[in-house]
């Protein structure tokens, strides 16, 4: 998401919309119409803690879409569709765009790895039940959510620094690009590949591996369960505390995975990146151009999928939609009884 966006090549590439272009400029329109309603949405509904979960999971669910909603915001709203339509725009004076880098690193940041704190604290409430009792509260949750968003802030501040306008007009510096002596530098290879690893290679590693500890965990406590149940009350007799853990891993396992398939087209662009030092992107058409954007538009869809998700999985949470979705339509009747 980042080479392009952060650099002034993709500025200039959308200046002038060609036919492909005008596919980027649809969609980024299209993710901004969509994306910010629906984690507004998800906060509202998962604040007002009537989709039957925990207090724990829904700090971190409304974490989740806080940090999602920030992405929107300062990849797309302030970055993307500035640099399609209002190319020149105070938001290309460099200081306001250098920050503006830095904020997307962050809310980037902060959104992944809450995404690995959730997955490691529904590994935690069922495989390790002694410790659930003492990690798996709002307190902890709230703790969690306040460290990751901190460090994310934090660690990003470097990029405000690392960039240099691409020319002054006016005694007014303009857009942003790396500054041409940064690759001489040690401390900016490792910090530009320990960003790289950090987000996303190391939160994918770990959320499939707590998924799968959790997964191989499951299968066992199922088994063990079923041939107690069986030998006790019979088969067919229904399991609450099953059927409420198969209702926390499906909503797991949907974020999850699909955070896993929509960054998938990112990872392997860094991977093909390594590989192809020194590449020059040629226009639109070229292959490397295609894989990367294409990752970069996955990689934001990502941030309003949750709420979809959540719809699809949660009955409570999709009653509680109803409910605020028929809110202004009982308003606008109260207001039209009190007038006749």
């Amino acid at each position: 998401m980042v080479e392009l966006r952060m650099d002034q090549q993709f500025d200039k590439q959308l200046m002038n919309i060609t036919s492909r272009g005008l596919v980027y400029a649809i969609y980024y329109t299209a993710l901004a119409v969509i994306a910010v309603p629906v984690n507004i949405v998800a906060i509202v509904i998962l604040s007002r803690g009537n989709c039957g979960l925990s207090r724990c999971i829904s700090r971190y669910l409304v974490s989740m879409a806080a940090t999602d909603l920030l992405v929107i915001i300062t990849a797309v709203i302030l970055n993307r569709i500035p640099a399609i339509y209002f190319p020149g725009s105070f938001l290309s004076i460099t200081p306001v765009c250098s920050l503006s880098i830095a904020l997307i690193y962050a809310a980037r940041d902060s959104s992944v790895w809450l995404t690995v704190t959730f997955t490691f604290d529904r590994y935690v409430a069922i495989c390790w039940q002694k410790l659930k009792a003492k990690y798996c509260t709002h307190r902890i949750a709230g703790i969690v959510v306040s460290v990751v968003c901190t460090l994310g802030c934090v660690i990003n501040i470097p990029w405000y620094f690392l960039h240099e306008p691409v020319y002054v007009i006016d005694n007014v510096p303009w857009y942003c690009k790396r500054r041409t002596n940064l690759y001489n530098f040690l401390e900016w290879t490792l910090f530009h590949w320990t960003d790289r690893v950090v987000t996303p290679c190391v939160p994918f590693l770990l959320i499939l591996s707590f998924n799968a500890l959790t997964v191989r965990h499951i299968l066992a406590a199922s088994r063990a369960r079923r041939r107690l149940r069986s030998c006790s009350a019979g088969e067919k007799q229904s399991d609450p505390e099953m059927e409420s853990r198969r209702k926390s891993i499906v909503l797991l396992f949907s974020i999850s995975g699909c955070f896993i398939l929509l960054w998938m087209p990112y990872v392997i662009h860094f991977f093909v990146e390594r590989f192809q030092v020194g590449y020059t992107v040629n226009g639109y058409g070229d292959p490397r151009f295609i894989l990367m954007e294409s990752g970069n538009m996955f990689q934001m869809l990502s941030c309003c999928t949750n709420t979809f998700i959540y719809a699809v999985t949660q009955n409570k949470f999709r009653k509680e939609l109803k409910v605020l979705m028929k809110f202004p339509l009982n308003i606008s009747h109260s207001l039209a009884s009190s007038w006749k």
